[in-house]
C-alpha cells in the first residue's frame, strides 16, 4: 500500500524532467530540424552556465531525497526484525531500489558530461536511462505489495506508461535522429508524473470514486459495480492527460516554430521547392 506523499514526491520529479523534456526537444527540432539529435538530457541555457547541467541535479537530488524518505525516515531504520529483512516494509526497500537506478543514471550522466572518467556517447545514456526504466517497470510489476482491484488497475496503467518510456528511451538510442521518438520519451515521462498525481489523489486523496474507500491500508469498493466505475473513471483520467499533453505540446510547437523556427522552416521549403523543380 502507497501513500499521498510516497506518489507526489516522485510525481513531481517525473513532471518536472518530462515537461522540460519536451520542450527542448520542441525547441531544438524547430531551430535546426536538419541537425536534431536525440538528447537524454537538456541544458539550462544562460546564467554564464551555472545552471546548465540543472536537469541532472535535480534527478540526482530529487532521488536521492525520495531515497531518504522511503529507506530511512518510512522506515524508522527498522530494516531487520529476527535478523531478517522486516516484512512490514518490502515495498520501500523495493522503491529504494528503483530509486538508486534513477541515481546511478544522473552521477552516470553526470560524469560523462563533466569529467573525462566516463566518457559516454548519448545513445550509451539513453540505454543507462532505459535501464532504470526497466527497474522501475519491474518493481511495479512484481509488487510485493499485492495491488488488487481498483488499485491494481491504477498501477496497471503506471506499468503501461514506464514500458512506454523503456521502449521510446531504447528507439533514442536505435534512431538517434528521430524527433518524434525524442519527443514521445518526454511525453511519456510526463504523463507518468502526471499519472503519479492522479493516483494520489484518487486513491488517498479527495478523488476517491463513490462507493469506494480506503480501509485498513487497503482500497475497497461497495460492489462490483463501483470497481467497474472507478476503473472507467481511470480510462477517462487517462484519457484526459493524454489529450491535455498533447495539446499543450501542438501549441508550444506553433509558438516557438513562429518564433524561433520559421526562417529556417521557410528555408527547408525552398531547398524542397527547388529540388522539386530541378
Amino acid at each position: 500500500m502507497g501513500s499521498f506523499k510516497g506518489h507526489v514526491v516522485p510525481g513531481t520529479l517525473f513532471l518536472m524532467v518530462g515537461i522540460w523534456h519536451m520542450w527542448c526537444c520542441v525547441y531544438r527540432y524547430v531551430a535546426n530540424p536538419k541537425t536534431f539529435r536525440v538528447k537524454v538530457w537538456n541544458s539550462v541555457p544562460g546564467f554564464g552556465g551555472r545552471l546548465k547541467y540543472l536537469e541532472l541535479y535535480t534527478v540526482v537530488i530529487g532521488a536521492f531525497i525520495d531515497l531518504c524518505i522511503e529507506l530511512l525516515y518510512a522506515t524508522h531504520l527498522r530494516f531487520f526484525v529476527g535478523g531478517e529483512l522486516n516484512p512490514t516494509h518490502f515495498n520501500n526497500f523495493e522503491h529504494s531500489a528503483m530509486l538508486v537506478m534513477f541515481l546511478i543514471f544522473g552521477l552516470i550522466a553526470l560524469l560523462s558530461e563533466k569529467t573525462s572518467f566516463l566518457p559516454l556517447p548519448e545513445g550509451a545514456l539513453c540505454l543507462v536511462a532505459a535501464t532504470a526504466f526497466c527497474a522501475e517497470y519491474v518493481l511495479f510489476y512484481f509488487h510485493s505489495t499485492s495491488h488488487k482491484g481498483l488499485e491494481g488497475y491504477y498501477h496497471f496503467i503506471l506499468v503501461l506508461l514506464i514500458g512506454l518510456c523503456i521502449l521510446t528511451s531504447i528507439g533514442g538510442a536505435l534512431i538517434p535522429t528521430s524527433f518524434p521518438l525524442d519527443l514521445s520519451c518526454g511525453i511519456a515521462i510526463t504523463i507518468q508524473g502526471l499519472w503519479f498525481y492522479q493516483t494520489a489523489f484518487t486513491l488517498y486523496g479527495p478523488m476517491m470514486p463513490d462507493g469506494c474507500r480506503l480501509k485498513d491500508s487497503e482500497i475497497v469498493c461497495r460492489s462490483g459495480d463501483s470497481e467497474v466505475r472507478g476503473e472507467l473513471l481511470a480510462n477517462f483520467q487517462l484519457f484526459a492527460m493524454v489529450f491535455g499533453v498533447l495539446v499543450a505540446v501542438t501549441g508550444s510547437y506553433s509558438f516557438m516554430a513562429s518564433r524561433f523556427g520559421y526562417s529556417n522552416y521557410r528555408a527547408l521549403q525552398t531547398e524542397a521547392a527547388n529540388l522539386d523543380r530541378d
